[in-house]
C-alpha cells in the first residue's frame, strides 16, 4: 500500500568513493520498500552511479577472479531500487543533471534514468514533502 509521501535526496559522490554513497542507496531502499515516490537528482559524480557500462572486473592483488570478486555494480542496485518501487506501489524517477553527464561522458544510463538539470532538482524539492541532500563533504 502506497505512503502518499514525497521524498527527495539530492546525490554528488562517484560511485566507490565514499560511504555517503551506500548510505543514500539504503536510504532510498527503505523508502521504496514502503511504497513512497522518491525522487533522486545525481548531481557531479553521482551521474555515474547509473551508468550502463559499468563492469565487474578481477581483482590481481588478491589474486580472484571476476566470479570471485563478485564486484557490486551501482547500475544493478538503481535498477533493483526501481524495480522494488513498482513492486511496493511507489516510484523513483531518478534524474542525473544532464551538464555533469556531459562532463563525465556519462551520458549512458540504464533504463528508467532520465536526464535533466539543477531546475529539476528545484522543482523536486518544492513539491517534496522532505528533501535530504548527502553533499561530498
Amino acid at each position: 500500500m502506497a505512503q502518499e509521501k514525497t521524498l527527495v535526496f539530492a546525490l554528488m559522490d562517484a560511485p566507490y568513493e565514499s560511504a555517503n554513497t551506500a548510505t543514500a542507496l539504503r536510504l532510498i531502499d527503505i523508502a521504496v520498500r514502503r511504497g513512497y515516490a522518491v525522487k533522486v537528482f545525481a548531481y557531479e559524480g553521482a551521474v555515474l552511479l547509473p551508468f550502463s557500462r559499468q563492469q565487474r572486473h578481477p581483482n590481481a592483488i588478491h589474486g580472484r577472479s571476476v566470479e570471485e570478486e563478485n564486484h557490486l555494480l551501482t547500475r544493478e542496485v538503481i535498477a533493483f531500487l526501481i524495480a522494488a518501487a513498482k513492486q511496493n506501489g511507489g516510484t523513483l524517477d531518478w534524474v542525473n543533471c544532464g551538464l555533469c553527464v556531459d562532463e563525465r561522458g556519462a551520458g549512458e544510463a540504464i533504463e528508467g534514468v532520465r536526464r535533466g538539470s539543477p531546475a529539476d532538482f528545484w522543482q523536486m524539492a518544492q513539491a517534496a514533502d522532505n528533501t535530504l541532500v548527502i553533499g561530498t563533504r
